[in-house]
């Protein structure tokens, strides 16, 4: 059974935009294309790094650190240094708040 949690306003986070919020799995990048929501582990899988300071390009973020590709909507690795893709979490809205799975 799914544990929602509010992490973020929907009307705080921009169209193509992204942002870093912590909760009980730790940080977790969430990011916004148009209406649709996504969120992923803030840990690149190349060598554990943060993402959350990375650049978007498009749909595709960049590890600040040595440069892995991934997608944001889906977490999928687009390109090495990393080989395996980014962990996913659980999106929905309810009542104005951006939730994510926590279980």
């Amino acid at each position: 059974m799914a544990t929602w949690m509010n992490v973020l306003e929907i009307d705080a986070l921009r169209d193509g935009c992204h942002q870093v919020v912590m909760s009980p799995v730790g940080a977790v990048i969430l990011f916004r294309r148009g209406e649709d929501f996504f969120a992923m582990k803030d840990m690149c899988t190349h060598d554990g790094g943060e993402l959350g300071s990375g650049v978007c390009e498009g749909d595709e973020i960049v590890c600040p650190r040595h440069g892995a590709r991934f997608c944001v909507r889906s977490g999928a690795v687009l390109s090495a240094p990393a080989y395996e893709d980014l962990e996913a979490c659980p999106v929905q809205l309810r009542e104005g708040w951006v939730q994510i799975d926590v279980d």
